[in-house]
């Protein structure tokens, strides 16, 4: 530093006043990596960090004769820290031909099963919004996980199903796969005429040109990726709206042998369901409601979100089992565990729906229900809400889930338990929740310590007395 300006600095100093630096001597910001995976134990290389999604386009074209696609996803997001590079999930065969962030070709590598590792031409600033795009194709391959069964992309006779819980929705389009990033979604499809389909959220218009007919849907409320649901075939489609006028489009696939007018049977039934869940759990929180039964041999139905689907070799659209996917709605998809361990959060609840369901309609009375669950259980083992990675659909997260909420209602009565029905899913809704949340809820709800009682129902193996 030149003499005059260190006798400038010193006697600014000495006055205690502050001297300005030019930006070179300005710390640089530094930029790193974004995390690998999302930091859930049970599924350690699912999701990602240094980012939060905001929307995903997936546009895509299918052959029926390949079973390829063709297809772009781009996705707008925001940088949580100063990004150097960042990972999506992306699974399977499938060939990317070209990557962009913000317009510009963009470094990347495949790693692993799962990892989509995109280096930007620049770092991304913390808190500057982003967009990613990837141009892929090929044949999308389905997950059969040993203990989780079949989740993905789904070969049909007629066409394909996607269905993403836990893990299935990167084997289709690039994503954040972990319930801790929910966005809104758009799919523009096209197919070849004659076929049809169905997605989460709202139909937008359909066009038709060459022989080629494309459909588009959106999701405009947040949707865990898990949710996410994509049909293509032959389906015969109902609409109609609930009491309320909420639309409500229902389909069946057409390879499937039903009684006659069973379509308008399922959309009624559906109405009708949604509609007395909507007065006990509170404002339906989606925008369309409906459901698909489709020949897709994969042995569950999914409450993916406004929209469940139900396999027909193992599904009937009998009332418990759109009670319970339907449930769902409010239980699963408007509230999302952040967690895997606390999935007894979807599915104690929307087993409880089907035992409220019951008493509603059938004249069962849920405590009737509870005993005899209670009664014919025959594996206490395992905690409620930690039942390990393999573990995540068994009878303890379902059955013992929902008996823990009936001796819940026992415990804290039926007034303050309905109003937790309600106001629980209308604290949080859109977001995630965890089982510690839940707890602490339902104790300023009630202002009494619970402790004891979550604790052998939830945390400690064994049968509880009662």
């Amino acid at each position: 530093m030149p003499r005059a300006r260190l006798l400038v600095v010193s006697l600014a100093l000495s006055a205690g006043l502050a001297v300005a630096t030019s930006p070179a001597a300005e710390a640089a910001p530094v930029y790193s990596p974004g995390a690998p995976g999302a930091g859930d134990p049970y599924f350690p290389d699912m999701g990602n960090g240094g980012y939060d999604v905001g929307h995903y386009d997936i546009r895509l074209a299918f052959t029926p004769g390949t079973g390829a696609i063709d297809a772009t996803t781009t996705i707008y997001a925001t940088a949580t820290q100063n990004l150097s590079r960042f990972d999506l999930d992306f699974q399977g065969p499938l060939t990317i031909s070209r990557l962009t962030v913000n317009g510009r070709d963009a470094a990347f590598t495949r790693s692993g099963a799962q990892e989509l590792v995109i280096t930007p031409p620049s770092g991304l600033p913390q808190g500057s919004p982003f967009v990613v795009s990837v141009t892929y194709a090929g044949v999308p391959q389905r997950i059969d996980d040993p203990a989780l069964g079949v989740s993905g992309w789904v070969a049909t006779k007629d066409g394909a199903v996607a269905l993403n819980q836990p893990i299935g929705a990167a084997t289709y389009y690039p994503v954040n796969d972990t319930p801790q990033d929910k966005a809104t979604y758009t799919q523009t499809v096209t197919v070849p005429s004659g076929l049809t389909v169905l997605a989460n959220g709202e139909p937008g218009p359909t066009t038709t040109h060459d022989g080629r007919t494309t459909f588009r849907w959106s999701m405009n409320r947040p949707m865990a990726s898990e949710l996410s649901m994509l049909a293509i075939g032959t389906y015969d489609v109902t609409r109609g709206v609930t009491a309320d006028g909420l639309p409500n489009i229902t389909a069946i696939g057409r390879s499937i042998d039903t009684k006659p007018g069973q379509g308008k049977v399922f959309n009624d039934t559906t109405a009708q369901i949604v509609q007395w869940e909507s007065s006990t759990y509170g404002p339906y929180p989606f925008d369309s409601t409906g459901g698909i039964l489709a020949d897709v041999g994969v042995g569950y139905a999914l409450e993916t979100q406004s929209r469940p689907v139900y396999d027909h070799k193992t599904s009937t659209v009998d009332g418990d089992l759109l009670a319970h996917e339907l449930g769902h709605q409010w239980f699963g998809d408007s509230l999302t565990p952040a967690r895997w361990s606390d999935i007894w959060l979807n599915e104690g609840f929307a087993t409880y729906s089907e035992w409220l369901y019951q008493e509603k309609f059938n004249n069962i009375p849920v405590q009737q229900t509870f005993a005899k669950t209670y009664a014919a259980e025959k594996d206490w083992t395992g905690e409620v809400a930690d039942p390990g990675r393999d573990h995540i659909f068994d009878d303890l997260v379902y059955n013992r889930g929902a008996m823990t909420l009936q001796a819940l209602r026992t415990k804290i009565g039926d007034r303050d338990f309905f109003r937790m029905l309600t106001l629980w899913p209308a604290t949080h809704r859109y977001g995630t929740v965890s089982t510690q949340q839940f707890i602490q809820f339902v104790e300023l709800l009630t202002h009494r310590d619970l402790g004891a009682f979550f604790h052998t129902w939830l945390y400690q193996p064994g049968k509880p007395q009662l």
